[in-house]
């Protein structure tokens, strides 16, 4: 079994979750609070900021 690594601010992560919009997006890790995390997507001309619940992302 593998060991997975903890995600910390500064991580890219990836969302698994099918009923969000964002599964399968890459983020990256901006701060971290309880069980939620903000994860902060870029792309062409925007940047998008979201808190997400740290179950559903996976280490990148």
């Amino acid at each position: 079994m593998a060991e997975t690594l903890p995600i910390l601010p500064g991580s890219t992560v990836v969302v698994r979750d099918v009923t969000s919009i964002y599964n399968g997006y890459q983020g990256f890790v901006q701060r971290i609070s309880g069980r939620n995390a903000a994860v902060l997507f870029e792309g062409g001309n925007w940047d998008k900021l979201v808190t997400m619940p740290l179950k559903i992302l996976e280490q990148a």
